[in-house]
């Protein structure tokens, strides 16, 4: 899977412009401010639906101008696809694959697998189980159309719920109203908590041996899923989440939330069976964060298929000069797009300068 032909119109600082990536690294430079990143942005949000950055669509257009389009064309092995991203005057956005419409997230995403990675993404590692969640989430939504529909239907189920929750209507009312509830939370639940599992053990194979490249097999990265529910097969996991359910509705109640369940899950990330949030320097969080991408890449690539494009946002000046040596090994195999102030390295790639909105190779 790659990239071919990308197009912006008045996307961002971006008025109009076409670019054409090539297979291997595709290194954008330019000096802060001048629209690289807002061009990775374009990227992400025609591959998930969504930016990295921000929840107001309406940001992503170019100051004064009243929309904005986005074009991306994704080879595939078997056939090409053409994204097309189109954001109107009121913020309002709409995707289309070869020209007809998507009005499901489940029509775009997988059509062209990314991995992302920018500074920011160090909050997989330094904040709270959110983060991790999400990084999750994004990895195998991209995989399985149906873990997205799955966890569609378990965060509506848990928003009713919770709604409910804060009603007041007695423990002993909300016994009968939340049963039919819990039944739809616990199925959807168990679904995406064998899922969440199985990509744990996966990733956990997948990270070591890319953390050992990244860091010259000085530090050995483990990864274990911190779940409420056991893990076993779908049907007695649902079990155990309906019955805890019921047990805590006393507790939910004055809690006013949901208390139990996979919405409450985290990874744990150790190096050298170290915690690295807690202990970690920022250096070795933030090639475990890069670990964890590079083995993302190899498990999507191993479910659906394809390797996915790789996207490094300005991430060569936050490594020392070792492990970006490293880094650039490891990404040369497949369709990367890296942006930075100077690249120096000595290595095959397409170089574009990027100035003020505009994109020369």
């Amino acid at each position: 899977m790659r990239i071919g032909k990308v197009s912006l119109t008045n996307f961002r600082n971006y008025s109009s412009q076409t670019v054409e990536l090539k297979d291997g690294l595709n290194v954008f430079e330019g000096e802060n401010a001048s629209g690289k990143t807002n061009f990775a942005e374009s990227l992400y949000c025609c591959a998930l639906g969504k930016s990295p950055r921000t929840q107001n669509d309406r940001e992503m257009i170019k100051w004064g101008e009243d929309s904005a389009v986005v074009r991306v064309e994704v080879v595939k092995r078997y056939r090409n696809y053409e994204i097309e991203l189109r954001i109107d005057h009121k913020g309002k956005k709409r995707l289309a694959i070869d020209g007809i419409p998507a009005y499901k997230m489940s029509e775009i995403i997988g059509v062209l697998n990314i991995v992302y990675f920018s500074p920011d993404e160090l909050r997989l590692i330094k904040d709270g189980p959110a983060e991790r969640r999400q990084f999750m989430d994004i990895s195998l939504c991209q995989q399985s159309r149906n873990y997205l529909y799955n966890l569609q239907k378990y965060n509506a189920v848990l928003a009713q719920r919770n709604k409910l929750l804060k009603s007041n209507l007695g423990v002993n009312t909300l016994k009968q109203t939340l049963f039919a509830w819990d039944c739809q939370l616990a199925k959807h639940g168990a679904y995406i908590t064998k899922k969440r599992y199985e990509f744990a053990e996966k990733l956990k194979t997948y990270a070591k041996k890319s953390h050992n490249r990244l860091s010259g097999d000085r530090e050995e990265l483990g990864i274990s899923l911190e779940s409420s529910l056991g893990y076993d097969d779908v049907e007695e996991i649902a079990r155990e989440f309906r019955e805890t359910l019921e047990k805590n509705i006393e507790r939910d109640s004055e809690l006013s939330f949901t208390s139990f369940g996979c919405h409450r899950d985290d990874l744990k990330i150790t190096l050298n069976g170290v915690d690295v949030r807690k202990f970690g320097s920022q250096g070795q969080q933030r090639s475990a964060a890069l670990s964890l991408k590079f083995a993302e890449i190899e498990l999507i690539e191993s479910e659906v298929g394809e390797t996915p494009v790789l996207l490094l946002d300005d991430v060569l000046s936050e490594l020392d000069e070792g492990r970006s040596e490293r880094l650039l090994q490891m990404s040369a195999d497949m369709q990367t797009v890296i942006t930075c102030t100077e690249f120096r390295q000595d290595v095959p790639h397409t170089s574009f300068r990027v100035n003020k909105g505009s994109i020369e190779s």
